[in-house]
């Protein structure tokens, strides 16, 4: 017998085909949000450049009379743009996916596009098209809402509404996204499953609720922390329709246009790139703590479930 095991060659092909995807990944992802992180750390200084002063921007962001407003302003509107999208977009999306994976739907092919359509248009056309439409002036909104006796109004110029009809504009373009995916979720429960608990004798409501939801919960556990993580992301829409001011006087005002507003600056406003990092880094902060609640909250209460079942 040799004294020399045969040991196992080290997986070159594992490296060689990981490494383009880890390279772009790193140079496009990784790269800037280090150095974002990095640039929140500095300040310019009065020779010029760049002078270290630690965590002095996140002080001066959190407790500035002139920066405190539009931090808590933009945070505050885009935990109720989260919420319209969490708690309207996501139990629709699931509403149609349980429709449209039962037997009583024919056509399903022609709603599943119909629905997922609104979510590849660009967001600058989404945002151009529901300002005419809900145009006080030109827009057919006036028309349809007198059907249900709804006074017409300027829906996106006021305060009080622009954020709720933006959220709903938004929610009617990205609902197609979790009712795929739920849909999908439903369409790989075993038909011997359904059929053994139809035997049983239980309803389609019971069905739905003891059976179907159970199974799909990681699925539900997923579209929540996508929905998180892209609101929290969220700028295109409140661009293309509200302009970065987030208007009217900020009411529509997301993290997003007010760290590109920071940033790159506006009108007479000069950008100041190291408070924008600074606003990228609580960007990040937030997005990854809802990352880690849904990591070692949510997967760990559904590995327990598996466990205990």
């Amino acid at each position: 017998m040799p004294m020399n095991k045969c040991r196992k060659s080290f997986p070159t092909h594992i490296v060689v085909f990981l490494a383009p995807a880890v390279i772009i990944y790193t140079l496009f992802m990784v790269y800037p949000l280090v150095d974002s992180l990095r640039l929140s750390l500095y300040a310019p200084a009065a020779a010029g450049g760049e002078a270290f002063v630690g965590f002095q921007n996140y002080e001066k962001l959190l407790t500035h009379e002139l920066w405190a407003p539009r931090l808590q302003g933009a945070l505050k509107n885009n935990f109720i743009f989260f919420l319209f999208h969490m708690f309207l977009q996501n139990p629709i999306g699931l509403l149609l996916a349980t429709l449209l994976s039962s037997q009583i739907v024919r056509g399903k092919a022609i709603f599943r596009t119909l629905i997922f359509t609104p979510t590849i248009l660009s967001f600058v056309l989404v945002g151009f098209i529901w300002r005419l439409i809900l145009s006080p002036l030109w827009g057919i909104s006036g028309d349809f809402l007198a059907i249900f006796g709804i006074e017409n109004q300027p829906w996106l110029g006021l305060e009080n509404t622009a954020l709720p009809t933006l959220s709903l504009i938004s929610v009617w373009q990205f609902i197609g996204i979790p009712m795929m995916l739920f849909l999908a979720a439903l369409i790989a429960i075993p038909d011997e499953l359904l059929e053994a608990a139809r035997v049983d004798g239980a309803t389609a409501w019971g069905l739905f609720w003891k059976i179907k939801f159970p199974l799909i919960l990681p699925t539900v556990g997923i579209v929540s922390v996508l929905t998180f993580v892209g609101n929290f992301n969220a700028f295109d829409l409140v661009y293309a329709a509200q302009s970065e001011l987030g208007q009217p006087n900020y009411s529509t005002d997301l993290l997003g246009t007010f760290f590109y507003r920071t940033f790159f600056g506006v009108q007479l406003q000069p950008g100041n790139p190291t408070m924008g990092a600074t606003i990228a880094g609580v960007m990040f902060v937030i997005i990854l703590t809802g990352v880690l609640i849904y990591m070692f909250g949510w997967q760990r209460r559904l590995l327990k479930l598996e466990i205990e079942l």
